[in-house]
Parts: C-alpha cells; sequence; structure tokens
C-alpha cells in the first residue's frame, strides 16, 4: 500500500462523532482520502460530514461498538457500497474514573465490551476482505495507559493493555499478507473523554481533567497520528511531557511506580 495517504482509496473510522475521531475525518479528508464515518450518533456523523472536504467520498454508517452481534451485518453492508476498505480506524472507546475497591464488575464488563471486545470484532469481521486483497491497515488508537497502568483507570488501563497484546500477535500472523499494524498511544489530548469517562455507578463523570484540559488539541493529534499512519509506524506515543513517562518506566521502572502511588489523579 503506497505510504501517501491521499492515495489510499477507502478509511473507515469508528468512533468520528467526535474527539479525535471527529479531528482524524477531517485531517484525512483533507488529505483526500475517502472515509466511513462510524459511532452511535447520526445526527453528530452528518455533522462531521457536513465539515469534511467536500470533495471526497463520505459514508456514514451508524454503528455502536458496544453491541457485538451487529459488527458482522455492519461490516458486510459497508462492503456492499464500497469496493474495500484499505485502513481501519478503531477510535471508538471509554475512559473511567473509579477506583478498584468501588467498580462493580458490571461497570469493568462495559469498559471491556467496548474498549477490547467491540474492537476485536470489527477487525475480525474487517480482516478477512483484507487477506483477501492482500493489502491493508489496521489503526488502533490506545492509550499511554495501555502501557503504564495508572490510578482511576485500571479497567480502562487493562482494556488498552488487552489491545497491545491482541494486536502485537494479529501483526506477526498479518505481515505476510501485507497487513500493517500501527498502535497510536495518545496521552493527554484536550477532548470530553475525561467527561465522558465512566464513574464507579456506570455514569460520566461529567467533569473535564485539568491535565486533559491543557492537553494536546485534536487537530496537533490529528496531524501527527496521519504521519504515523502513512509512515506505517508500529508504534507510537503522541502528546506532550508526558510521553516521557514511557522512557523513564522502561529504565526506571520502581520510580514511576512511586510517582503514580503519590500523585493526584483525576
Amino acid at each position: 500500500m503506497a505510504k501517501n495517504i491521499t492515495t489510499t482509496k477507502w478509511i473507515w473510522i469508528t468512533g468520528a462523532s467526535s474527539g479525535l475521531g471527529e479531528a482524524l475525518a477531517y485531517e484525512l479528508a483533507a488529505q483526500g482520502a475517502n472515509l466511513v464515518l462510524s459511532a452511535r450518533k447520526l445526527e453528530e456523523l452528518e455533522r462531521v460530514k457536513s465539515n469534511c472536504n467536500q470533495e471526497v467520498q463520505i459514508l456514514i454508517q451508524p454503528l455502536d461498538i458496544e453491541m457485538h452481534h451487529t459488527i458482522q451485518d455492519t461490516v458486510k453492508e459497508v462492503l456492499k457500497k464500497i469496493p474495500r476498505i484499505n485502513v481501519l480506524i478503531n477510535n471508538a472507546g471509554i475512559s473511567q474514573r473509579s477506583l478498584v475497591k468501588d467498580t462493580p464488575l458490571d461497570v469493568d464488563k462495559r469498559l471491556m465490551n467496548v474498549n477490547y471486545f467491540g474492537t476485536i470484532e470489527l477487525t475480525k469481521a474487517i480482516l478477512p476482505s483484507m487477506i483477501a486483497q492482500q493489502s491493508g491497515q489496521i489503526v488502533v488508537i490506545s492509550s499511554l495507559v495501555g502501557k503504564i497502568g495508572s490510578p482511576l483507570r485500571s479497567t480502562y488501563a487493562a482494556s488498552k493493555h488487552a489491545l497491545h497484546g491482541f494486536f502485537d500477535s494479529l501483526r506477526a500472523e498479518v505481515v505476510r499478507d501485507q497487513i500493517h499494524i500501527t498502535m497510536i498511544c495518545p496521552g493527554y489530548i484536550h477532548t470530553n473523554v475525561s467527561k465522558n469517562a465512566l464513574t464507579a455507578n456506570g455514569m460520566p463523570q461529567n467533569t473535564t481533567d485539568s491535565r486533559t484540559a491543557s492537553g494536546l488539541s485534536p487537530e496537533s493529534f490529528a496531524k501527527r497520528a496521519v504521519k504515523a499512519i502513512q509512515k506505517q509506524r508500529q508504534e507510537v506515543s503522541i502528546g506532550q511531557s508526558e510521553t516521557l513517562v514511557l522512557y523513564v518506566k522502561r529504565f526506571f521502572p520502581s520510580l514511576v511506580n512511586k510517582i503514580l502511588s503519590n500523585v493526584k489523579v483525576t
């Protein structure tokens, strides 16, 4: 597959109605990519489509990634309407703000159903078409906590860690089919991710964390993410100074653990 995004015919983005998915849609459309935009809210998808470059083709496909039983049929419907899926961007997800001791298993299960099982189900549904065409790229929007656990984000971190294990394994399986896997780990990005994060009662937090509010803009994230996709990077971290924690963790893991046990997180 060519490494210039403008020559990629069709890119499917989940969670495209807001935040990182919306910013990626604008950046990719500006570069000439045709898009499939998915999320739960049809009106928001229509809004994003209207704000995109009007010279590209855009297919709106509502999808609730938590409704696993609908995913196979949704993929079949999409593949009836477009010739192929060149790139899948697994972006849909939900965060968490609750202590382990306070969080019921049902909330843990919902986080895993959205972030992990929904993502791998969509990937499995699309994978046969990529193998048949002997080309493709699967992009996963993970998180820094997919590499380092953080207080108040236990199952969110677990879901992102699980994605790394799954897609590292998949990468080794499909390399001969010319399918590339790109893991993108955002740090603090100024979106509604913390506002929508689940609390212990399963309801959204409805407030924005201070570090999220001062994070990198979604537009800056999207530009850097698209460059990583173009280069078919295996893994990349995108953020500000918080991304340095990955290097500290590699050489001084006990120091990071000590910092996390004492730092105030929200």
